[in-house]
């Protein structure tokens, strides 16, 4: 059930590459995938780039990569490995903890909007000590739709309590970005993340997380 919607500001982050450093865990289970059918294991680098649009797609360019054929049973063992093993290496970015508590002082609410399964991200922030920092979760299978579908976004707020006219999008992927500025909001792009410089386009960048706090109040004042 949506939270009755209240005038304070609302930030929406991404996670994975905006939040946690994801990764590790990612390619650990992913190669297992792999090892499972007789494959080599990837690159750090290669993974990183397949990350972004969600389990599904993640599978589908491993595969593709691989020259491997669809496989029904992959996702499924995939997710079963991954959300068992999901905070074994993933770790909050440099000053993320920092960020969000002085964004929580400055009477923010805080949400995620992921295209990770929600089971998933919901047992990787606990893992990590910061689910209960969040009012709401919406994951790429809470609704019928996922970034870079601005409902997305848009049901992710709702469910936070918050106002499109008082939220603001972080992320760092072209997802991010595309689907906060079709939700009407504006958008930050976090530079320590996965995505491609580029995909910012045009959004104002920060750098390093202690910058969130002051950029997000330029964006959005009191």
């Amino acid at each position: 059930m949506a939270k009755p919607r209240t005038m304070r500001r609302t930030v929406i982050f991404d996670l994975d590459g905006t939040l946690v450093d994801s990764v590790p865990d990612i390619h650990a289970a992913l190669d297992r995938l792999m090892a499972a059918r007789g494959q080599p294991p990837f690159a750090r680098a290669e993974v990183t780039r397949f990350i972004g649009d969600g389990v599904p797609v993640l599978i589908q360019r491993a595969f593709a990569a691989r020259g491997l054929p669809a496989d029904p049973t992959a996702l499924p063992a995939f997710l079963a490995d991954y959300e068992a093993n999901a905070a074994v290496e993933t770790r909050p970015f440099l000053g993320i903890p920092a960020a969000l508590d002085v964004l929580a002082a400055e009477g923010w609410a805080l949400a995620v909007c992921t295209n990770k399964p929600e089971a998933a991200a919901r047992q990787l922030l606990a893992g990590l000590g910061l689910a209960e920092r969040f009012a709401a979760l919406g994951g790429g299978d809470s609704f019928p739709v996922r970034k870079p579908d601005p409902r997305h976004v848009l049901a992710t707020l709702e469910a936070a309590g918050g106002d499109p006219a008082r939220a603001v999008m972080v992320g760092d992927h072209h997802n991010d970005v595309a689907a906060g500025r079709a939700a009407g909001l504006p958008v930050a792009f976090c530079a320590w993340g996965y995505g491609l410089p580029e995909m910012a386009d045009g959004a104002p960048v920060a750098a390093r997380a202690e910058e969130l706090p002051a950029l997000l109040e330029r964006l959005m004042p009191r």
